[in-house]
């Protein structure tokens, strides 16, 4: 299906001469060729060598929810850029308008969308609202935002400030001040043995609070599930008390959904599973399954009503996001919900998930290695350890060599990679919200040998 390899080895050269790829190092491809991937339909993707692969991360960072080769989505961000491709977002467009709507009824308590480029862009709009409240209400002071350890919020200075991920922070300081870590909540490597976890993991983060001093926290930030810290479920009791510490303090609750929105739980957004009346909410890499660029912030009315104020002239949000205006998105977005709720991809990302987490549970059964597995709808992730009584990690490399093990054998999956010291142990899986259960059986069963090829 994929074009012929020597149809574009120009492309290739192209590539190794003037690419900077993301997240890899290149001194490899002085010797060997980047990978190109030049096709993809459903499921599958090929490469510039014409190999066929099963992708179970969804274009590598969770983001090809519907899967590939939707002509609507493509058609219709088409013929929305010949009527209207871009003005700037201090006006409005048919296409914003129309998913903003659709969104914001799928979102109950939530009221405005702020349309920008990327998920760590919109966690920057968020920490900005966060500040100019902190100086419009409370004299600057209520300004601080935390973070929880292993979570991840994006690229930028500021996301990184707020990034619980150290190898992915090294090298990039000094940080934005005001942030601030809170304790991880992984069941799996608890930091004290107790029948009641949830609740003492929460309670850590109001420990936290009142170190720093409540008047000084004005935002909580947190993942619903924690992605590339290693796929991490919050634990029973969690979220309840997590809202209760923030209504006491007065603290906004914002929710990172750039990985876990608009499908890949099961639920329009993962939050849903817990109960949770978020402040801010961000998205981006399903909003419109990567077939253009959109990321959104939403936030209440609450929050939005004190930015209106005509008597100050610096009273406004004072932002910009030069893309947010262009409407490629929103009308790819609107695609992209049709699908999901015409195809019922949710419930097919329940019931393909329960498949994925009970054959992961049957390699745990087959492989020592495998020491926890855990998930929620398509998002799922195996933890790695040398010893399931120590629960000492397996070495990162050995990680590396399963995940290059499936890809030879045509099936992408990911791993924690440089992010966590020595923790770096976790196999990650995200297939398309469009998943069978024969799609499920190949990813595992890839996986499955994959395990016996590098441990035995």
């Amino acid at each position: 299906m994929a074009t012929a390899p020597n149809d574009i080895s120009d492309v290739i050269e192209a590539d190794r001469a003037h690419i900077w790829h993301h997240l890899i190092q290149h001194k490899p491809f002085e010797t060997v060729d980047p990978r190109i991937m030049v096709e993809g339909k459903g499921m599958r993707v090929w490469d510039a060598t014409g190999k066929e692969h099963i992708d179970a991360v969804s274009g590598g960072v969770w983001t090809v929810n519907v899967g590939y080769g939707r002509e609507r989505i493509a058609n219709a961000v088409r013929d929305q850029l010949v009527q209207m491709p871009y003005f700037a977002g201090s006006a409005g467009s048919i296409p914003g308008a129309k998913f903003a709507e659709k969104l914001i009824a799928r979102m109950p308590g939530m009221d405005r969308v702020y349309y920008c480029n990327s998920g760590s862009e919109a966690n920057e709009k968020a920490f900005k609202m966060v500040r100019q409240i902190a100086h419009k209400k409370y004299g600057g002071k209520k300004h601080k935002i935390l973070f929880r350890e292993r979570d991840y919020h994006g690229t930028t200075i500021s996301c990184l400030s707020a990034g619980g991920q150290p190898e992915r922070n090294a090298q990039y300081g000094p940080y934005t001040p005001g942030f601030v870590e809170v304790p991880h909540c992984l069941e799996y490597r608890a930091q004290v043995d107790t029948e009641h976890y949830g609740e003492w993991a929460a309670n850590q983060i109001e420990e936290v609070i009142l170190r720093e001093g409540p008047d000084t926290v004005g935002a909580l930030c947190l993942e619903p599930v924690t992605a590339g810290g290693g796929v991490i479920t919050p634990p029973k009791g969690y979220w309840e008390r997590v809202q209760e510490i923030c209504k006491t303090y007065d603290i906004l609750l914002h929710i990172d959904e750039v990985v876990c929105g608009v499908g890949r739980t099961g639920t329009w957004f993962g939050y849903e599973h817990y109960g949770i009346k978020p402040d801010f909410v961000t998205m981006a890499k399903g909003v419109a399954s990567g077939y253009a660029a959109i990321a959104c912030m939403v936030t209440t009315d609450d929050v939005f009503e004190q930015f209106k104020d005509a008597d100050d002239p610096m009273g406004y949000f004072r932002d910009i996001s030069t893309f947010g205006g262009c409407t490629a998105g929103p009308a790819a977005a609107l695609e992209n919900l049709a699908i999901i709720e015409e195809e019922d991809l949710l419930a097919n990302t329940t019931a393909m998930g329960a498949r994925m987490i009970d054959n992961l549970n049957g390699l745990m059964e087959k492989h020592r290695v495998v020491g926890d597995v855990r998930g929620k709808g398509l998002f799922c992730g195996a933890e790695l350890v040398a010893d399931r009584t120590t629960k000492e990690p397996v070495d990162e490399k050995k990680v590396q060599a399963v995940v290059a093990d499936c890809m030879a054998q045509g099936v992408v999956i990911g791993a924690t990679n440089r992010s966590l010291p020595g923790l770096n142990n976790t196999l990650c899986f995200s297939p398309a919200l469009i998943s069978t259960a024969d799609d499920i059986d190949q990813i595992t069963s890839a996986v499955d040998k994959a395990l016996t090829r590098v441990f035995s």
